[in-house]
Formats: structure tokens, C-alpha cells, sequence
């Protein structure tokens, strides 16, 4: 949530600018997009300073928006803007160190309520009217309905930061990032209750995805803690673990998201020290034996990535350079076949993209 080695990334700004002389960014547009047909960018902005934004890419009008929020209602979105979700006619947006979720209009970013929630990580819609809400520094999911802005329950887990959610059938899989768990817990969506604890390959789990064969993946791990990423890939329905993957040590693997076809999934390895190992954006089949020796979309000495998206319409990736988080961010496209379309600068701290069809 904030920049790490400010001597090697002062470095790494005059090594990337060298680099993109080429592919001149797009210039931010202070108008207002349309309502639809966006792909959002969330900027984190960095721990402390209260400057989280967020922007805005149009396809179809090939420009950049941002700041969106504060443009609508004059005033900062907050500190560490996390995540957001679409649900119904809004947009609520998970500001981490700020200890809420903010509520826009989806069709004009007005701010349409605030709900409390400390550390809200991320937000998962189960039904029309309910969603839940992980948090940092918490053994709880919130439960809230996403029409009265109300917190209406919690649901306790075994550990501690309940981190990345998902559906499958009537069932919620949430992952909690604690270092000395190593299962996926899942809850009943229609009574809100804990039925089954499934033992994933690793520590730490914190991102779960259904790839097309409707078998869940798990993402563990926490670097700074010495716990190895891995990839578990479990029979949702039985719990039964179908195949597993070790990462290198070093490596800090971030941000898994699946194509759109859902049988090839890509994620981040963020090398963050300045070295060129482990760093760029990787991709594997779902049957694959092995996890990528080589990056599909290498990063360069002194740069890292940190928010990954594929577009569901073009099939295009979004790549976000964070640039250590001490000044603004960059967003790449790339093609599938990894040939580069273009590139736009963005607020502080790129962390994710939602793509809002």
C-alpha cells in the first residue's frame, strides 16, 4: 500500500522515461466521461497522504479522465483507495485506510452515502440486495445491503484479513491473508454461515478464482513473511486438491486474473527490489504441468508492475506501473499476442482495473 525503496525507484523514473520515448502517454482529460463503456482505474494513492483517486479510460473516445470523485463532489476520495464494484445504479469504492466504502452514482460519481467498515479490502455482490465486505486487521466479513447502505451482519472466520472473494453455485469462497492459515472457507450465501474449511498447497491464501471447468483457484502467499506463493487448484464441490504449484522463493506473485474464456490465467510477479527476476506479467494453461519460466510481458530493471485486467470486449490487458508509488502511475494495453497498443499516465498508485461493459 505505498512505495518501498525509494533510492532504487528514483533510479528506475530516468530508466523508465528513457524507455517510453517512443509511446508518448495520453494527456488526462478534465471533462466527464460517458456513463458507460469505461474501464476504471484505481489509484491507491500512497499510505498516509489521503490522496487516493480515481480515473477513467474510455476505448471508444480513446481518452483518460480522472479525478473523477473529487471533480464530482469536490472533495478527496480518501487514503488507499482498494478496490470497487458496480452493483445495480452505483459504484462503491473500498477506501482501505480511511475505514469505509464510499457510494457514487454510477451514472454521474455524485457521492450517494458512506458506509463504515474498518479496512474494507474488497466487495462481493451474493445477491441483489447483499454483498460482503473484507477487511485488513480483522477476523470478520461484513455483510451489507447494498440498497439501505447498512451494515446488517458479520460472519466470523478462523483468521485474520479475509482478503480475495468469489461465487460458485449458493457459496461465497473467501480467502483470509493470514500467515498461519492454509485453507478457503466457505459460507452459504443464503444463511450466511461457515460449512466447510478446504486445506489449500500453501500459507497465507489470498485470491480465489473459478476457472471455465467451474474448479476454484487459490493464490497463497506473503513474501515479506517468508511464506512461498502457490497456486492450488481444488474441486470446489468435494475439496478435493487437483493439482498444485510451487513458486520460487523470491518470487511476489499479486493480482491473478483469467482471460476471458477463463482457461488461461495471468497474474503479476512484482519484484520490488529492483531486479529483473520474477518481474512482469506470466500467464499458464489451466492444464499446465509447470508454472511460466518467462514473462509474457517482461518488466525492466528498476520497475515493477501492480494491477493486471483483461478487458471482457476487446480481450485487450491493462498493465498498471505503480512507479514506487512516488508519483503518478502508468497503464499499458497490451494485445493478447503481447504487442503493446498504448499507454496513458494515471493518479498515484495503479492497483486495479474494473471493466464496466
Amino acid at each position: 500500500m505505498g512505495g518501498k525503496n525509494y533510492k532504487t525507484l528514483i533510479i528506475a523514473l530516468c530508466c523508465f522515461a528513457a524507455s517510453c520515448k517512443k509511446d508518448k502517454p495520453s494527456a488526462v482529460n478534465n471533462s466527464v466521461p460517458g456513463a458507460t463503456g469505461n474501464v476504471y482505474v484505481v489509484c491507491e494513492g500512497n499510505f498516509g497522504n489521503g490522496d487516493a483517486t480515481l480515473y477513467a479510460f474510455s476505448p471508444t473516445t480513446d481518452s483518460v479522465y480522472g479525478d473523477l470523485y473529487a471533480l464530482a463532489n469536490g472533495q478527496p476520495l480518501g487514503d488507499v483507495f482498494q478496490s470497487m464494484q458496480h452493483i445495480g445504479d452505483k459504484l462503491f469504492l473500498c477506501v482501505n485506510n480511511s475505514d469505509k466504502i464510499t457510494v457514487v452514482n454510477a451514472a454521474n460519481w455524485k457521492l450517494a452515502g458512506v458506509i463504515s467498515i474498518p479496512k474494507p479490502r474488497y466487495i462481493l455482490p451474493v445477491s441483489t440486495t447483499k454483498a460482503y465486505v473484507s477487511s485488513l486487521y480483522d477476523n470478520k466479513v461484513y455483510i451489507v445491503n447494498t440498497q439501505t447502505l447498512q451494515v446488517t451482519d458479520t460472519i466470523t472466520l478462523p483468521y485474520q484479513n479475509p482478503e480475495g472473494m468469489c461465487l460458485y453455485n449458493n457459496n461465497a469462497f473467501i480467502c483470509t491473508w493470514d500467515t498461519a492459515g492454509n485453507s478457503v472457507y466457505k459460507i452459504d450465501i443464503t444463511t450466511d454461515k461457515l460449512v466447510q474449511a478446504i486445506k489449500i498447497s500453501g500459507y497465507a491464501p489470498q485470491e480465489a478464482l473459478v476457472d471455465k471447468e467451474q474448479m476454484l483457484w487459490v493464490l497463497a502467499g506473503d513474501q515479506y513473511t517468508g511464506k512461498t506463493a502457490t497456486w492450488t487448484r481444488l474441486d470446489p464441490s468435494t475439496g478435493e486438491i487437483l493439482m498444485s504449484y510451487t513458486f520460487p522463493a523470491n518470487a511476489n506473485t499479486v493480482r491473478p486474473v483469467f482471460n476471458n474464456t477463463k482457461d488461461t490465467l495471468y497474474f503479476i510477479e512484482a519484484n520490488q527490489n529492483s531486479g529483473t527476476t520474477d518481474n512482469g506479467i506470466y500467464r499458464m494453461g489451466i492444464h499446465d504441468a509447470t508454472l511460466p519460466a518467462e514473462p509474457f510481458v517482461a518488466a525492466k530493471q528498476y520497475q515493477y508492475f501492480w494491477a493486471l485486467g483483461i478487458d471482457p470486449l476487446s480481450g485487450n490487458i491493462y498493465v498498471g506501473d505503480p512507479k514506487g508509488f512516488i508519483q503518478k502511475g502508468s497503464v499499458y494495453i497490451y494485445r493478447p499476442d503481447a504487442s503493446l497498443v498504448k499507454s496513458f499516465n494515471v493518479g498515484l498508485g495503479p492497483g486495479h482495473f474494473y471493466f464496466d461493459e
